[in-house]
């Protein structure tokens, strides 16, 4: 059933069911143009990193926006061994048909990144183009910070948290959102002097919702799945965007991804971090329109 928004009557809101019959939570604004944007978040997000392009997206493109099971208002898995990469792409291509097939623009941040690029392989089909924001093609536990770090402790922590799940929950739940905040800038992760810093605070409030045990086993899968052997075969117009101070996904990464994709573009955004959308959403913008024009996605400026 699709409904109007309480809030905003022009957004129209739905539920659609994935194979498991987990209940995904999607909402869409239209467009001047046929092609419609659909937005693909990262981990533990629920579409802040969209802030800026969600309510008037380059190109004059419909945009629609999900969220992945256990996020947002979207069903936790009734399935809980469904949480890999290749699941998450099979509800995008879910979302796709329940918005009724139109030609689309899979636009991914961070995970959303994967996601986006296993759904084209799933079904390539009216896919127009891609956009793929601060993301790898994979491994991303393996080359988070530079380094293999987080893939060698990930083991352990999905261990704690299976034999100890209300201490894990208690703790990943009450972190206040300002000292976390604060970690974020002290590591450098985030430029508070490039962004205004209560657009970061839905992420951190959204994050202590999400099921610690369900992040770290998406975590996992998403440091295990490559697409890396897909980007040779992707027949369509892709736009690389990386953070010049991504700590996270590297630019050097998006460098690599952008020269192995057949018909790839690399912007990368000079003092950008892993929310360089965020930090820089006018300088993103202007290019994602250059994109969808000059590769005739759209004609509308």
């Amino acid at each position: 059933m699709t409904t109007k928004s309480p809030i905003r009557p022009d957004v129209t809101e739905a539920f659609v069911e994935a194979a498991d019959a987990t209940r995904l939570y999607l909402r869409c604004l239209n467009g001047r143009a046929s092609v419609t944007a659909l937005l693909c978040d990262g981990l533990v997000c629920d579409g802040f990193i969209y802030k800026y392009l969600w309510s008037d997206f380059p190109g004059g493109l419909g945009v629609a926006h999900w969220n992945y099971r256990g996020h947002g208002r979207s069903e936790s898995p009734r399935d809980p061994a469904r949480v890999s990469v290749h699941d998450h792409a099979q509800d995008l291509d879910r979302v796709r048909r329940h918005l009724g097939d139109p030609p689309v623009v899979l636009v991914g941040h961070s995970f959303g990144t994967q996601v986006a690029l296993e759904a084209y392989r799933l079904r390539p089909a009216g896919v127009r183009g891609l956009v793929l924001v601060c993301g790898s093609f994979g491994r991303v536990t393996h080359t988070f910070h530079g380094s293999e770090l987080l893939a060698n402790v990930l083991p352990n922590l999905l261990a704690f948290a299976a034999q100890h799940p209300r201490l894990a929950r208690a703790v990943w739940s009450r972190v206040p959102v300002r000292v976390a905040l604060k970690l974020a800038e002290l590591t450098g992760d985030i430029d508070t002097t490039a962004l205004n810093v209560d657009d970061l605070v839905p992420y951190f409030r959204h994050a202590t919702h999400v099921d610690f045990q369900l992040f770290l086993k998406m975590l996992h899968w998403a440091g295990e799945h490559s697409a890396e052997d897909l980007l040779e075969r992707v027949d369509v117009p892709v736009l690389v965007i990386a953070g010049a101070r991504d700590s996270f996904t590297p630019p050097e990464l998006s460098l690599a991804m952008s020269r192995a994709l057949p018909q790839g573009e690399l912007f990368v955004v000079d003092d950008g971090s892993h929310v360089a959308l965020l930090e820089h959403p006018d300088a993103i913008r202007a290019r994602i329109e250059t994109f969808l024009v000059e590769r005739g996605i759209t004609s509308i400026g």
